[in-house]
């Protein structure tokens, strides 16, 4: 075992990785970087890299665009995407892209290990389940295209990196952005995700 590069603008989201995969055991190194840019720099200065994860919604550069670079740059490295946006479309959209796997923020551990042996092993890898978030009945009365504005407004994304993401115009992100908050009965983003953190509370107390 080698060196895993992982890829999130989140500390807690790189710290949490970083800890499940120790469960790999052997000589295992994790590094981290905040962004793509800084992903491309190390993977520039390194040349003991066996695998990076990356999330999708990142500042800068997005998760789709450094994978395209990777693919470009290095064809034999594989990169694992680990986003809380795991609907079909968006899995397969980063297949395309040169992903050598998949996973659901919203998985376990376990299979975020599991995904890694399989792409270190030289395989491809989406998880079988999607994410419950995505899978479930709309909430609220929301359109589809809401809950996947939603997912990223929860991971504290602005309306361009939506967008960029989504492949909607900005316009349209903000229309849904107001929809949401209007489903939520709330009038900002702050507010929007305290409302979140009670009702993924109310959900777990059930």
């Amino acid at each position: 075992m080698g060196c895993i590069l992982v890829i999130d603008d989140h500390a807690l989201v790189r710290e949490g990785l970083a800890q499940t995969l120790s469960r790999l055991g052997g000589a295992l190194s994790v590094i981290e970087a905040t962004d793509a840019a800084h992903a491309l720099t190390l993977i520039d200065e390194r040349d003991d890299i066996d695998l990076v994860i990356t999330d999708l919604i990142m500042p800068g550069m997005n998760g789709f665009s450094l994978l395209a670079t990777l693919r470009e740059r290095d064809p034999s490295l594989p990169v694992l995407v680990v986003s809380a946006l795991s609907d079909k479309p968006t899995v397969n959209r980063a297949m395309r892209h040169g992903a050598s796997g998949f996973v659901s923020k919203g998985d376990s551990g376990a299979r975020l290990v599991e995904a890694v042996r399989e792409v270190l092993d030289g395989n491809l890898y989406t998880a079988p389940a999607r994410s419950k978030v995505v899978d479930a009945p709309a909430p609220n009365g929301l359109t589809r295209a809401q809950q996947r504005v939603l997912l990223l407004l929860a991971e504290g994304c602005s309306n361009r990196e939506i967008a960029e993401s989504l492949g909607l115009a900005e316009g349209t992100v903000k229309v849904h952005v107001s929809r949401i908050l209007s489903a939520y009965k709330v009038v900002s983003r702050a507010q929007l995700l305290i409302a979140l953190a009670r009702e993924q509370a109310r959900r777990r107390s059930h």
